[in-house]
């Protein structure tokens, strides 16, 4: 096992020779550098590997290096803290759901609040709403969004070109709100 260093940016890159066929190069979720070699390749034939692959090894080195510090960033929430989320949201979200539904013109079954691992929000054929509490975490404006999408499928049980107008109609920058949700999603969540 080697270690080299490439000049241009400075990466630390750690070498691996095995019995293998070819060259390959993997960027660990920790944000190492790893080139696992044939046996026979040398020295220079490693290095100029490294060196025409250098753009895609910075690249992909940058999101690497993202995602460990979104993932350092987010805090994992105590069970006491998400009962909280979820009292908050019982208080938050039943108003909004009554002001939008009488907007949109729909009515609705119960109202639960979960801690949900991967939904927002959903719907049931029955018209039972279900929302993560994490919502709380969220802006307003956000939580609007969530509550208006749920709502709108008691008209349009699915993700058609219709539900869609439906949401805009309501909500006319959810592009917006959902991109709020995706972008924050993995600093928000609980897992």
């Amino acid at each position: 096992m080697d270690r080299t260093q490439n000049k241009k940016n400075n990466i630390n890159i750690k070498v691996i020779r095995s019995n293998r066929r070819s060259i390959a190069i993997e960027i660990t979720p920790n944000a190492e550098v790893i080139l696992r070699s044939p046996q026979r390749l040398s020295d220079a034939q490693i290095r100029k590997f490294i060196n025409d692959k250098y753009l895609w090894i910075e690249d992909h080195l940058e999101i690497m290096r993202k995602r460990a510090a979104n993932k350092a960033q987010k805090n994992t929430l105590s069970a006491s803290e998400i009962e909280k989320l979820a009292d908050d949201a019982k208080f938050d979200l039943p108003p909004r759901v009554r002001k939008y539904a009488s907007i949109i013109g729909v009515t609705y079954g119960r109202i639960t609040i979960r801690n949900q691992k991967t939904r927002w929000g959903s719907c049931s054929g029955k018209g039972n709403l279900n929302f993560n509490c994490l919502l709380m975490l969220c802006p307003e404006e956000v939580r609007d969004y969530v509550v208006i999408h749920e709502l709108c499928h008691r008209k349009h049980m699915d993700h058609s070109r219709e539900f869609w107008s439906e949401v805009e109609k309501y909500c006319p920058d959810y592009k917006a709100r959902e991109k709020w949700l995706k972008d924050n999603a993995n600093t928000i969540s609980n897992k």
